[in-house]
């Protein structure tokens, strides 16, 4: 019975192993246009999904390395409106220790407070270092591996401070940095405990410092549960089922704070979850990042099949110079299956030869691909994991691009094949077009993305941001600025530097800080405890910002002495108060009456993708972080900024001159959607390329295998530009069915897409017609220079007789 199945050549597996490898090799050697475009194709192919798997494993890595990862929480407020549900993780000061101490689950806690740049002094030296002011709690809960000190003991001490590596080396040189002082903003001197491995690139985290909140307690410290400035993270329990606890502290910010936080939920979120999943609509998770994962290794694998179904394409077309090969084996005694066998080793060497240059594609690619990305990706080829993966990927390619092949040959009859006859169908169904026909579709449907992606961007770009974003330049307040605003001030706009110049408690750009709690007496159950954008202000923020003031004043402590208790409202924050007249009007902040005295159009501070929260900027001479100036514009933006420089050194000398141009902070908003626009267009275009090589291709087999037809249609008086039309125009169907499929598929997927954004553009028609256009102008070229070619050479040459 084993006989019906197997021939003698299966029994010396090894020998025919080898041969196999032989005659794939010559085959490649005697079909020198065949094996480059399939290496070709395939090695492009491979590449970019290559990267684009590179990119995707680093996402899923994203702070993965935490010993406690699995029990790490971020805390989170739920604020409950008539306008919706919201969510944020900017929390208040005492809500870590208040479940700390309230509920054995919670096995520690820390919070996080966001900082400016700080200044570092060392003996001469000076520099500036971002970083953070942490609970000492927060070295034991993540694992970021200290090189000296003990991380749970490192920021015991209040003036204690910890440092990387790479910073440490900045500041002390050669030095042993450990229990050395740092002196800080030139004020206090901070002590180092302890010296951090440099952070990896997959953390959320970012900074270079870490010290104890505890030094700035008396500082930062606010009580209020309706104050919302800082992160705050818990570390659960073993086994703490997340879901029964958040029923169990959903109430602790009502508990604590009955009338500022009536409205407020508290609720965990899996730390591990933060990076990919840390999107929220209506106060519930709704996606994030992954949502881009999942975008990326759909193209990884679409463009992986159009390589492949190059290869398909390809192999099948040569099925006429094949078919005598198959017919001389079976008459030997060849089984199908070794075949088969046979043609997937000719499929795998192939396919050996494109992933070592997909490799070296890849290598040569990637510094581009992270410039792109803004990440720092590798390959790291002493890892034999990753040596497994790439010979797996090679297999699953491989077997991918020769199955369909491999059985189609070896499927031939060869009484049939050695007479002569054909094997190509004629049938309606053919699944060389299907495969052509898919190719396309696939690659119109993400130019058709691409395009989409890229005008939504340019949707928002152009959307009124409420101010004069030009001109305007932040500088952290730091040193002597505070002492000295009043001095800076005048004499930028003395100079001509400015004309107008404001000092605000955070980044413009930012929605740095909520606060809940705000009522109006007499207000309805949903204009009660509305959560508002926090901003703090001194005075001139209106003008110095180019705000629209549609009622009332600016705030003005010089004019107006109690202006200490007062506020500004944007018509957002009007509205949801369901303030007629808010002017001279009082507004509730827990206990604290505070008096509107202007109200001014939104501005955007938040996403540029969304509508426009209630905002409120408070009148205060203590919370001021951040500077803002309006450069003159008359005068040149260099030479505005050099005087600019020569001022704030002239007043605060111990500090280096920075700033920050507010339209280059507001562009940042669409880092992550250009980003994924300027992906799609790449590997649109990989698309593109592979599926025009792939047709290139078959366009030669086609013209000649067809090469006496169109002798004969010459000699009966055909014209060139007729037989190229003919050839043409049966390619030029496929890619039009190919957009009849790619047009209804792209409007779900982008039409899809587009919900996630409040403000968002119509997909339209525009897309559609030009990717459609864009696609058939490309394949007709591709064609046509094979076309022509045959439609060009002499009939004598492929009539003549055999």
């Amino acid at each position: 019975m084993n006989g019906i199945f197997l021939d003698r050549e299966w029994f010396n597996t090894e020998f025919m192993l080898k041969n196999y490898i032989k005659l794939a090799f010559r085959n490649l050697k005697s079909k020198k246009v065949f094996s480059f475009i399939n290496i070709t194709g395939l090695a492009v192919g491979m590449a970019g999904a290559i990267l684009n798997l590179l990119w995707v494993q680093n996402e899923y890595s994203y702070d993965a390395f935490h010993s406690n990862n699995k029990t790490l929480c971020k805390v989170w407020n739920r604020y409950i409106s008539k306008e919706g549900i919201g969510a944020s993780d900017v929390t208040s000061s005492p809500v870590g220790q208040a479940l700390k101490a309230g509920f054995p689950e919670v096995k520690n806690s820390a919070r996080i407070y966001w900082t400016t740049d700080r200044l570092f002094n060392y003996k001469d030296a000076s520099l500036k270092a971002k970083g953070n002011d942490v609970d000492k709690a927060f070295l034991t809960m993540f694992s970021f591996p200290l090189v000296q000190g003990n991380a749970a003991h490192a920021l015991d001490d209040v003036n204690s401070i910890v440092l990387t590596e790479q910073l440490a080396k900045k500041i002390f040189k050669d030095t042993d940095p450990l229990n050395q002082l740092v002196r800080i903003d030139n004020k206090q001197a901070y002590k180092v405990t302890g010296i951090l491995k440099d952070l990896p690139n997959n953390t959320e985290f970012d900074f270079e410092y870490l010290v104890s909140l505890a030094a700035n307690e008396k500082f930062y410290t606010d009580g209020s549960w309706g104050n919302n400035s800082y992160y705050t993270y818990v570390q659960l329990q073993p086994g703490t089922d997340i879901g029964r606890f958040n029923q169990k502290i959903k109430e602790i910010a009502k508990q604590h704070d009955p009338t500022g936080s009536a409205h407020t939920e508290v609720f965990l979120y899996p730390f591990s979850r933060m990076h990919l999943y840390g999107k929220f609509e209506n106060g519930q998770p709704a996606g994030g990042r992954i949502e881009v994962v999942h975008l990326l290794l759909g193209i990884a694998a679409l463009i992986l099949l159009i390589a492949c179904i190059n290869f398909m394409n390809l192999s099948t077309a040569q099925s006429q110079k094949r078919a005598r090969e198959v017919g001389v084996r079976k008459v030997m005694g060849a089984v199908r299956t070794s075949l088969v066998f046979q043609f997937l080793t000719e499929s795998l060497a192939m396919t050996s030869i494109s992933g070592l240059l997909a490799l070296l594609i890849a290598q040569l690619g990637l510094p581009a691909f992270n410039e792109l990305t803004g990440k720092q990706l590798f390959i790291s080829y002493g890892n034999p994991v990753y040596w497994l993966a790439f010979v797996g990927f090679i297999l699953l390619t491989g077997l991918l691009a020769g199955s369909y092949p491999a059985f189609f040959l070896s499927a031939f009859r060869p009484v049939k094949t050695l007479k002569g006859g054909s094997h190509t169908t004629n049938t309606t169904f053919n699944p060389r077009k299907v495969l052509v026909v898919l190719q396309f579709s696939v690659s119109i449907i993400l130019v058709i993305s691409a395009i989409v992606i890229y005008r939504q961007i340019d949707y928002a770009q152009n959307r009124d941001t409420g101010y004069d974003i030009d001109h305007l330049v932040q500088v952290p307040v730091e040193g002597d600025i505070r002492k000295n605003y009043a001095l800076i001030k005048n004499d930028l706009i003395v100079s001509g530097v400015a004309t107008a110049m404001c000092q605000t408690s955070l980044d413009v750009t930012v929605d740095g800080a909520t606060s809940g709690g705000f009522s109006i007496d007499g207000s309805n159950k949903d204009q009660q405890n509305i959560s508002f954008s926090r901003f703090g202000t001194s005075g001139d923020f209106i003008k110095t910002m180019g705000l629209t003031l549609t009622n009332g004043r600016d705030i003005d402590f010089n004019s107006y002495p109690s202006d200490s208790l007062s506020c500004m409202l944007n018509e957002t924050a009007v509205k949801q108060l369901g303030l007629k007249d808010p002017v001279g009007n009082f507004i509730k902040n827990g206990t604290s009456p505070i008096k509107v005295v202007g109200v001014f159009k939104d501005f955007i501070i938040q996403s540029p993708y969304v509508n426009t929260g209630p905002m409120i900027v408070l009148a205060t001479k203590k919370w001021i972080y951040n500077t803002v100036i309006r450069l003159n514009g008359q005068t040149g933006t260099a030479h505005a900024l050099q005087l600019a420089e020569d001022i704030f050194k002239k007043y605060n000398p111990a500090y280096p001159f920075t700033y920050h141009f507010v339209d280059s902070e507001y562009q940042q908003k669409f880092n992550d959607q250009q980003q994924t626009g300027k992906l799609a267009a790449i590997f649109a275009g990989l698309t593109i390329f592979i599926s025009c090589l792939g047709l290139f291709g078959l366009a030669s087999y086609m013209a000649e295998n067809r090469a006496k037809e169109i002798g004969i249609r010459k000699v009966l008086g055909a014209s060139v530009a007729g037989i190229t039309r003919m050839l043409t125009g049966d390619f030029a169907k496929l890619v039009a069915i190919a957009i009849f499929i790619a047009v209804p598929v792209s409007w779900l997927l982008m039409n899809k897409w587009l919900q996630d954004f409040t403000y968002r553009i119509g997909i339209g028609w525009q897309p559609f017609v030009l990717s459609g256009a864009s696609a058939i102008a490309i394949a007709v070229l591709t064609v046509s220079f094979q076309s022509i070619k045959a439609a060009r050479a002499n009939p004598v040459d492929s009539i003549k007789p055999e």
